[in-house]
């Protein structure tokens, strides 16, 4: 639009007309005053005068017209320009917004499935854990009941002996074959023993007593001052010895049992106490022959227990062990006899293949000669005369 003439404000217009119009009556007026015969050519010239500035003005107006229209094609135009950029604008942004949404709502999804999935696990881990500690809960309820009950029965004499016995039983069945033990065996003095190991001789048979003083152990854990505690090992030391003697004079019988005797312990605490702060009792106990063992010592005896009758057993069975190894040798022998006829029947096969092969090279020197002839002599291989020659030839 920048080859268009402006057109003149109407105000301007009206203000060079009414300008033009002044001028012609000051014109007019000025010739009245001068004569009289002026004034026909005033109201001539006048008359002229306006016709041309209506002449003007008339053009002036058509200009505009023309200026007007092509102001309002133009923005007709610019409208419709601007009409389809904001249309093609709106798509865009309205695609761009839909992508942007269909993005948005596609990232929450993940994250409210990623959310889902994380606290569903957290649920589930949460219940396991509920779950497992309900279990130690009810563990430990079980537990506290069960210790209540152990201290019960180690507070009585015979429910301790009772479980001592248990424990022993448990201890021997698992390490032994039932052959190697008897328990509540009676021996020859009518007493009777908690278990007799039946070993062979020597050692021959071992006595194991379950039985224990735990009551002054009891006291001893219970003290509450030097003087208490130096009273209450003392007297778990005069009770082992006790017992440790009683054991020597009952369960070792020269010519019936070994010249030993075990008694077990069903607690480490005590073993352990012993061996910390009694070594005298313990050093008595081995010169009576009487060996104090607890439960993880005493699984080690039975193992050395277990190994010994072993050892008897492969004794005992030498014999049969030394006539199946002679057994053994003649089917060692007998099979080197049928290795060595397979090893002739190999070397005769072989012997075979390398006749074969060498008719199978008799054959195929022969064919070649045949071929030959065929080619280099065609009419020889027609005539009568010649094909016995060729089918006998060496």
């Amino acid at each position: 639009m920048s080859d268009l003439h402006l057109p003149l404000p109407p105000d301007l217009i009206l203000l060079i007309l009414g300008a033009s119009v002044l001028g012609a009556l000051l014109l007019i007026a000025w010739r009245l005053w001068t004569g009289s015969s002026g004034v026909e050519d005033a109201l001539a010239d006048s008359e002229h005068r306006q016709s041309a500035a209506a002449e003007r003005l008339v053009q002036s107006q058509a200009e505009l017209a023309g200026r007007l229209a092509q102001i309002a094609e133009s923005q007709a135009a610019a409208q419709a320009r601007m009409a389809e950029q904001l249309q093609t604008q709106e798509r865009e942004l309205a695609k761009k917004l839909e992508e942007r949404l269909a993005d948005v709502t596609r990232r929450i999804g993940e994250s409210l499935e990623k959310s889902s999935v994380t606290t569903q696990t957290t649920m589930t881990d949460l219940k396991e854990r509920l779950a497992v500690i309900d279990v130690a809960q009810k563990n430990i309820t079980t537990l506290s009941t069960q210790v209540v009950g152990l201290q019960d029965i180690l507070t009585n004499k015979q429910a301790r002996g009772a479980f001592g016995e248990i424990q022993l039983n448990d201890l021997v069945v698992q390490a032994l074959p039932p052959s190697a033990y008897a328990f509540q065996a009676t021996l020859a003095s009518g007493r009777r023993v908690d278990c007799l190991l039946t070993l062979p001789n020597p050692p021959g048979a071992i006595a194991i007593d379950a039985k224990f003083p735990l009551e002054f152990y009891q006291a001893l854990r219970d003290a509450g001052s030097d003087a208490e505690r130096d009273a209450a090992r003392r007297g778990l030391a005069q009770a082992i010895t006790k017992h440790v003697k009683d054991i020597e004079e009952r369960y070792i019988v020269p010519g019936e049992t070994a010249d030993s005797a075990l008694m077990f312990l069903p607690s480490e605490a005590v073993y352990a106490e012993l061996h910390a702060n009694l070594t005298s009792v313990v050093q008595d106990a081995f010169r009576r022959r009487v060996w104090i063992v607890s439960p993880t010592t005493l699984m080690a005896t039975l193992n050395t227990v277990r190994a010994v009758l072993k050892d008897a057993k492969i004794s005992e069975q030498a014999g049969l062990l030394q006539a199946e190894v002679g057994r053994l040798l003649d089917d060692v022998r007998r099979l080197d006899d049928r290795v060595g006829k397979l090893q002739t029947h190999f070397r005769q096969a072989d012997e075979d293949m390398r006749q074969v092969r060498i008719s199978t090279e008799k054959i195929d020197k022969r064919a070649e000669r045949i071929r030959e002839v065929e080619v280099d002599e065609p009419e020889r291989v027609v005539a009568p005369a010649a094909e016995p020659r060729l089918l006998t030839g060496d």
